[in-house]
């Protein structure tokens, strides 16, 4: 990754890595800002942001399912960031999130107890963050979903929709449902997305052949220019870094 650019994150265990993928934070230590171009994940991030020209702010951002967003990482800027599972919009948050599919919401200043002032240690910012999140958390939530959701994660979205709906008991039609109520998703296309993040894993290994469920080589190479742009292998080449998400999964 740029030496300029100063990426951390740190796994979550049991029983909050249920709700929670990860804790990360990106640093531009520069006094230039960077070109970078966004890829969809399949999560859910709740970040605190600040640099030297803009002012501190609390943010969720919703799914992303649009291919190379283009955004600007702003010159001595930091940002902590909580990255969500889907489970999280419910048991956590307590509100759906279909309205900010593809953007995100201000929040309200001192969301969760969170001020500027957090972002001094990313330590101790997880360790508060995992407070407040396990403050939230309910005593039980429905096994239906939970095994859906345990399913989903496991395969990383190379499941269909019939095989999901005969293992949890739950029409497609009602998962569906759910998802595009909760999420502003489909379920078949939020799959789509977790595979195409996790083939992101293998070509950041340099493996540029399918490997979750794409039917042919031809098939994996649309799917992977759909939501990137550029082909596998222009995408490991990662010029100039500019794919943070994969750049993070090199560097891992």
């Amino acid at each position: 990754m740029d030496n300029d650019l100063h990426y951390r994150f740190i796994k979550p265990e049991k029983p909050l890595s249920e709700f929670v993928d990860s804790f990360w934070c990106l640093h531009n230590q520069s006094d230039s800002s960077k070109e970078t171009i966004g890829l969809p994940d399949g999560r859910i991030d709740l970040f605190l942001f600040k640099s030297s020209e803009e002012p501190f702010r609390i943010v969720l951002i919703g799914l992303g399912t649009l291919p190379h967003e283009q955004a600007i990482i702003p010159s001595n800027s930091l940002m902590f960031s909580i990255s969500f599972k889907l489970p999280a919009v419910e048991y956590v948050f307590g509100n759906a999130i279909s309205d900010i599919i593809n953007s995100g919401r201000l929040l309200p200043e001192h969301f969760w107890g969170f001020a500027e002032d957090d972002l001094q240690d990313f330590d101790l910012f997880v360790q508060k963050a995992t407070l407040k999140i396990q403050s939230l958390l309910p005593n039980e939530i429905d096994e239906r979903k939970r095994k859906l959701f345990e399913l989903i994660y496991a395969t990383k979205g190379a499941i269909t929709v019939k095989e999901l709906s005969e293992k949890v008991f739950w029409t497609g039609r009602q998962i569906n449902r759910y998802f595009n109520q909760q999420f502003g998703i489909s379920l078949k296309a939020y799959c789509t997305v977790l595979r195409f993040r996790a083939s992101l894993e293998h070509i950041a290994q340099g493996k540029l052949f399918p490997e979750e469920n794409f039917s042919d080589q031809n098939h994996f190479i649309k799917e992977i220019k759909k939501f990137s742009g550029v082909a596998p292998k222009e995408l490991f080449k990662n010029k100039n870094d500019r794919f943070i998400l994969l750049s993070s999964l090199i560097k891992k």
